[in-house]
């Protein structure tokens, strides 16, 4: 039996390098690399058959007033562009003078032969909501996780604790996924938008699931031996649960992994914060969440 437990400093100080690391990609602009979704705009998605390089596109689109777009190569010729909102698309507070036929021209002149695989324009107000309604959903699953254990485990003794060490595991789960995000957005250009919160709220329904799985087996193990010190008890449920968890995980990765190799370009983002959050998910159920329950027992010391 792998004595879990006893070896809580070395998996808190794991997790805590990996936060720390996530910390500081966020810290450093641009910080998240947001979408349209949130920050207002228009973005273009384009296929060109000819080598092309950002500073070719970047000259056409000056030469049609929109300045400093930021262009990020997807590769396989692909690059995605964000820019200014076009004039024909009905949005609040739009002052621009550049239509999508002039948008169209443009990448024409770069490449005859490029195709547009897609247009997409939002609104300032649309990005606002978007961001607010975000942190509203983030927070609302939060409480559910939180009155929901209670309700669960609200025969044990302390049930409260169950409770709160199951959302500081969604709160852990939820800032190390971002901050990965974030540093893959940094090097690979991964951006955050709508389709990044559903996975997240994914993300959170999948971890809270396998730490419940493992807290359950903690409370039946206190029902059947309940003279067992509360240290016992957690590392032999978090070992009759290890297998499960792991193999379940990696199932699920088999088919994430599948879908990320052969799935288009626009699932990439969604699947890759999947992939994060399985990761993420598994490990703070098996070395974090009752981590907490036994801190809170008996403090940081080992046993």
């Amino acid at each position: 039996m792998i004595n879990i437990v006893a070896k809580r400093i070395w998996f808190l100080g794991a997790s805590s390098i990996i936060l720390l690391i996530g910390i500081l990609s966020l810290a450093i602009p641009p910080h998240l690399n947001l979408g349209i979704d949130f920050l207002s705009g228009t973005g273009v998605t384009v296929q060109f058959e000819k080598n092309i390089n950002s500073s070719q596109i970047d000259n056409q689109f000056k030469k049609i007033g929109l300045d400093s777009p930021n262009i990020q190569s997807m590769g396989n010729k692909t690059f995605f562009i964000r820019t200014e909102k076009l004039s024909d698309f009905d949005l609040e507070n739009n002052d621009s003078q550049v239509s999508r036929s002039d948008l169209e021209k443009t990448i024409e002149e770069v490449d005859q032969n490029a195709e547009i695989i897609e247009i997409e324009s939002v609104g300032t107000k649309i990005a606002e909501g978007t961001i607010m309604n975000s942190i509203i959903a983030v927070a609302v699953a939060s409480l559910f996780v939180m009155f929901y254990v209670l309700y669960a485990f609200r025969r044990l003794e302390k049930s409260h604790r169950f409770a709160f060490s199951a959302v500081l595991t969604l709160i852990h789960d939820v800032i190390l996924v971002t901050g990965i995000y974030a540093l893959l957005g940094h090097i690979f250009g991964l951006q955050v938008n709508s389709v990044f919160i559903v996975a997240l709220l994914t993300v959170i329904g999948y971890s809270v699931n396998d730490t419940i799985v493992i807290f359950d087996r903690i409370r039946e193990n206190k029902i059947k031996f309940p003279d067992n010190n509360f240290a016992s008890n957690i590392n032999a449920s978090i070992n009759e649960s290890i297998i499960r968890s792991i193999g379940t995980s990696l199932t699920t990765l088999l088919v994430l992994f599948s879908m990320l190799i052969l799935g288009g370009a626009s699932l990439r983002e969604f699947i890759v914060v999947l992939i994060l959050g399985v990761i993420v998910g598994t490990y703070s159920s098996i070395f974090i969440a009752s981590q907490f329950l036994i801190i809170w027992e008996e403090g940081i010391k080992r046993n």
